[in-house]
């Protein structure tokens, strides 16, 4: 009993008459299996339904003929046997026989889209793996960004400490020097009182300093700058110099427009040591006004 052609097949099987002929044609009428591998790679073209056109023939009987006798070839390769007669008519299948020939090409194509599936999907995980490996690289070159900004901040506020100590340093050692100078010009004479039998020598205390006598105090070194290291909501960080006298409204807009905020997205800054949560009337007070100056570190917070 011969079986059906790889165009019939794919008919029984319920494929389009367009797409069926589209892949027997691209695929030389190798076989079904071929056609189906065919037809499940191109499922997708944009082209796939449209109408097909065979290559261009002769116009002409003989042609036609032999169309028809590459037809019969075709359901003789297919089925790898061939009417026992002379005349190549070929025997036409019982609907039982056509059922289980169907069954078959059905299971073939099962196996062919479990295989396709399987594929796929260790590509998807393949895909997954290396999307996962260029998160974990971006994040350490993040990391490490911050560990260099955070570095630079913890010098700066270093040298800044080590600046003010010794500024202090300066103005202890101009005090002592003027103690020792005032000791010496006011405490070198002394007052005797006499008597008939004994002679007593009182050493006269030196006069108090008085207050304006003390030198200057303390000078507090004034900063015209900040450095304020923001804290994102996804964890990185945004570090920028601001005169001491612009408000903290302006951090909050360089934050809007530098630092990937989600559209819509409103939101407000605080300090973390000691924690104070800035209100929108700390936003137009200047960044020396807040304590933020030299130096500070602020946080972004939801709304």
């Amino acid at each position: 009993m011969a079986d059906l052609t790889t165009l019939e097949s794919l008919l029984e099987m319920g494929f389009d008459r367009n797409r069926a002929e589209r892949a027997v044609a691209s695929t030389g009428n190798q076989g079904i299996e071929q056609a189906m591998d065919w037809l499940m790679e191109h499922e997708n073209d944009p082209d796939i339904d449209e109408p097909y056109k065979p290559p261009a023939l002769a116009e002409t009987d003989d042609d036609q003929a032999g169309t028809q006798d590459s037809t019969s070839g075709d359901l003789a390769e297919a089925s790898g046997e061939v009417s026992q007669y002379g005349d190549a008519e070929k025997k036409f299948m019982t609907e039982e026989e056509k059922q289980q020939q169907v069954k078959r090409l059905e299971e073939l194509m099962r196996l062919k889209q479990a295989e396709r599936r399987e594929r796929e999907r260790a590509e998807e995980l393949e895909k997954e793996k290396q999307r996962r490996k260029h998160g974990q690289e971006l994040q350490q070159i993040r990391s490490k960004i911050q560990d260099d900004d955070m570095k630079k901040l913890s010098e700066l506020r270093k040298r800044e400490k080590m600046e003010d100590k010794m500024a202090r340093q300066r103005v202890k050692e101009k005090i002592a020097r003027d103690r020792e100078e005032r000791a010496k010009k006011f405490g070198g004479g002394g007052s005797s009182s006499t008597s008939t039998t004994t002679t007593t020598t009182t050493p006269v205390q030196p006069s108090p300093a008085s207050p304006t006598a003390q030198g200057p105090p303390p000078t507090k070194k004034e900063y015209d700058e900040s450095r304020i290291q923001v804290r994102l909501l996804d964890g990185s960080t945004l570090t920028a110099v601001f005169k001491a006298q612009e408000p903290l409204a302006a951090v909050r807009v360089y934050v809007q427009v530098n630092g990937n905020m989600p559209e819509g997205q409103d939101f407000t800054l605080l300090s973390p040591y000691p924690r104070h949560d800035y209100t929108d009337l700390d936003m137009e007070k200047p960044l020396k006004e807040l304590g933020l100056v030299p130096s500070a570190v602020l946080v972004v917070i939801k709304k």
